[in-house]
């Protein structure tokens, strides 16, 4: 347990969606002067921050327990038995890191292990900024800005009372990023996360059978972890030795600002960071949002990038490769449409997020 002084706890995670723009913030905050060593995380056991924290240079306490099951069958209603009593021990164990720590301020992401640091900051009168990443607000974010939470959130129209719009933190790299994409022979990036979306996947394979002639296009498909062996068996089945079309297969990519610079077109999810990086790169895409996603949040992100003009939306229940290719080449016949969209993103893209974010969280510390 930690025990020296903090200038900020930085709480939540989860989900990619929610730590790597924790650590946008971060990374802002050292390049402001402020130590590493005086950031401290608080996360859930868990979670990705459990090993995406340190990787990035910063130390971390996990806290005990998961996320409840909105269902009620057996199996769900025994697991949230058992979250309960995790809950109890997250809160006594936040408890004690927020009065060893002592922090000036509590920066709040979102995710299980954000509302019991977000409680007992509010109970030992420490200030609170939470970041909301998606435009439907999650139930800890809710509550934090009920207990007084200043709130900033990505995207226009959030329901969070008093919330300054700032944008959705996203990697340096990424806002960095200069598009050059080829209009004779356009790229379409496929992704779906870091573990991969099956629609999407079967999508991409699809649309492979669809164009196997064609030359004038090159498709890179980004599988995810989970999906990628059967993913690769199926491509492999597919293939045959006078195929034309330029299709790369990869399991993940490390680099995404490299396939955000050549792309033209993108079909994806719409997580809150897929939605920030395309919009902050300019990347005009197909979006298939993950159903059952709570409070339909992927539909919110969506829907707030297709009314600027930027995408299209296709219902997960309707993504098949005829439908998404026909999208697709509706949009790549029509180069003057692709660039109104890139130019439409932009108007949402905030590549300054991060600093935002951090001017925020100084100024909380500084109350």
């Amino acid at each position: 347990m930690v025990t020296t002084r903090a200038y900020a706890l930085v709480t939540g995670g989860g989900t990619g969606g929610h730590v790597y723009p924790a650590l946008a913030v971060a990374d802002e905050l050292v390049a402001r002067g402020h130590p590493s060593a005086d950031l401290r995380f608080v996360g859930a056991r868990r979670g990705l921050e459990a090993t995406a924290v340190p990787e990035a240079g910063f130390a971390i306490d996990v806290l005990p327990g998961r996320g409840w099951q909105r269902s009620l069958r057996p199996g769900a209603v025994r697991d949230n038995l058992v979250a309960l009593v995790d809950t109890a021990r997250a809160f006594v164990a936040a408890w004690r890191i927020v009065r060893q720590t002592r922090p000036r301020v509590v920066f709040g992401v979102g995710g299980y292990a954000s509302l019991p640091c977000v409680v007992n900051a509010r109970l030992a009168r420490v200030p609170i900024v939470v970041h909301e990443q998606n435009a439907a607000p999650g139930l800890a974010n809710r509550i934090a800005v009920r207990l007084g939470a200043q709130a900033a959130v990505s995207l226009p129209g959030t329901p969070l009372p008093g919330a300054v719009l700032t944008g959705n933190p996203v990697r340096r790299a990424i806002a960095a990023v200069q598009r050059h994409p080829d209009p004779a022979r356009p790229v379409v990036l496929i992704f779906g996360g870091s573990l991969g979306a099956r629609r999407v996947n079967d999508a991409a394979l699809g649309l492979y059978d669809r164009w196997r002639d064609r030359e004038d296009l090159v498709v890179v498909h980004v599988s995810g972890r989970r999906d990628h062996p059967d993913c690769a068996r199926r491509l492999g089945e597919l293939r045959r030795p006078d195929d034309r079309l330029s299709y790369t297969l990869v399991e993940y990519e490390e680099h995404f600002e490299r396939r955000y610079a050549a792309a033209s077109v993108a079909l994806c999810r719409a997580g809150a960071v897929t939605v920030a990086e395309l919009a902050v790169v300019g990347l005009p895409a197909v979006l298939v949002p993950l159903p059952g996603a709570p409070d339909d949040h992927q539909t919110r992100n969506a829907r707030a990038l297709t009314d600027a003009g930027g995408g299209v939306l296709v219902p997960d229940a309707v993504a098949d490769p005829k439908r998404v290719g026909e999208t697709l080449e509706a949009l790549l016949a029509e180069p003057g449409r692709l660039e109104e969209m890139s130019d439409a993103l932009r108007t949402l893209g905030r590549p300054d997020a991060a600093a935002r974010v951090a001017t925020l969280v100084e100024e909380a510390a500084d109350a």
